[in-house]
């Protein structure tokens, strides 16, 4: 408790900022990161230690990470070096408070935070728990339900499962959800290795590339409804922000679309009912203190407009803060702006630890 007094006390912080890791969204994460530097950078109590992870995990040092910022680039594998070189005890030592900016496994789904606790600092985000509840799809989903809180239909499987008996997990699928559906690694984010199927052939295919990826998967149910985001802020008390809205041309959310300028619209805030932009806001905060959230996270739904239905897709544990990402515009909307939504961010920090 008094370490933690003595921090909120301290006229300069130690941020280790981290970035990179080994995932898919590799490359958002530095995105990402940038953006969050930059705002740090802004306030002089903070001392900005940044830590980038590469793809292989080893963790560089602060003047190279600080060049990959610079760049916006993940390092050229010939840059790949020995792991045990680049651990670096001293400068971890240093750091009061950590910032992982890190999407996807091994960064947002408490492997990270785990490691972190166990250098008892404090850590912006979600905990571990919150962290590994909200990559893994199914078990999310199973709290989800317990919970009370509405969902499209689904199916979960592993890949031994499947390879056991194709023919009858296709016919489970088929009676139990039909076509389209869409196929998901259960751990994975930002719509990496997820596909639309419409027949049999293709939901073969769509498992065989989901579970190159992770070898628990979910089909879901595929629905009419508009794509609705809502942004928390909070620890034991949290906030929701105004509603959020994504259209788009392509067939549906995915990676490309997701981070290619142009491809997609955010609509803040969403033109909703009332009373269904309230539902949203309840059921956002509801599914934060369902997984045992803290510090933020963001929380999507469908709105299934012909009948009024509100259903939720999934938590965020750390969302993405790019230019194109919808968490810091739903907050700078609702009277947040990066910066200050940052700062906050690393408050929360603070007051969690204590």
């Amino acid at each position: 408790m008094t370490g933690v007094i003595d921090l909120k006390a301290k006229s300069s912080l130690n941020v280790g900022l981290l970035f990179g890791g080994q995932s898919g969204e590799h490359d958002v994460s530095i995105t990402s990161a940038k953006a969050i530097a930059s705002a740090l950078y802004q306030n002089p109590r903070y001392q900005v230690q940044p830590f980038y992870i590469q793809r292989d995990g080893t963790w560089r040092s602060p003047d190279v990470s600080k060049q990959v910022l610079d760049s916006g680039k993940a390092l050229p594998d010939a840059e790949l070096l020995n792991k045990a070189a680049f651990f670096l005890p001293t400068e971890v030592q240093q750091i009061d408070l950590w910032f992982p900016v890190l999407h996807g496994p091994n960064g947002e789904d408490g492997t990270v935070q785990g490691l972190l606790q166990l250098m008892h600092k404090p850590y912006v985000g979600n905990g571990v728990l919150a962290s590994s509840v909200g990559m893994d799809k199914i078990a999310m989903k199973a709290i989800f339900a317990n919970a009370g809180l509405p969902q499209v239909k689904y199916v979960a499987l592993n890949r031994w499962q499947w390879q056991q008996d194709e023919l009858e997990w296709s016919e489970h699928i088929e009676a139990t959800l039909g076509y389209p559906c869409f196929v998901k690694p259960s751990n994975l984010g930002s719509s990496v290795g997820i596909s639309k199927v419409r027949d049999r052939q293709q939901l073969k295919e769509a498992i065989a590339s989901a579970t190159s990826y992770d070898p628990r998967i979910i089909i879901e149910q595929g629905v009419t409804a508009r794509e609705i985001e809502c942004a928390v802020l909070g620890n034991e008390q949290p906030q929701a922000s105004a509603i959020g809205e994504i259209t788009f041309t392509s067939d549906f959310y995915d990676y490309e679309t997701k981070y290619t300028a142009g491809k997609a619209d955010l609509i803040i805030p969403s033109l909703l009912p009332d009373h269904v932009t309230q539902a949203v806001k309840s059921m956002a905060v509801k599914a934060f203190q369902t997984v045992a959230g803290s510090g933020l996270a963001r929380v999507d739904f469908f709105y299934v407009e012909a009948t009024g239905t509100v259903l939720i897709n999934e938590i965020n544990t750390f969302p993405g803060f790019t230019a194109l990402s919808m968490y810091p515009k739903l907050w700078e909307y609702s009277g947040i702006p990066f910066t200050e939504l940052c700062d906050q961010l690393v408050e929360l920090a603070l007051e969690r630890y204590s």
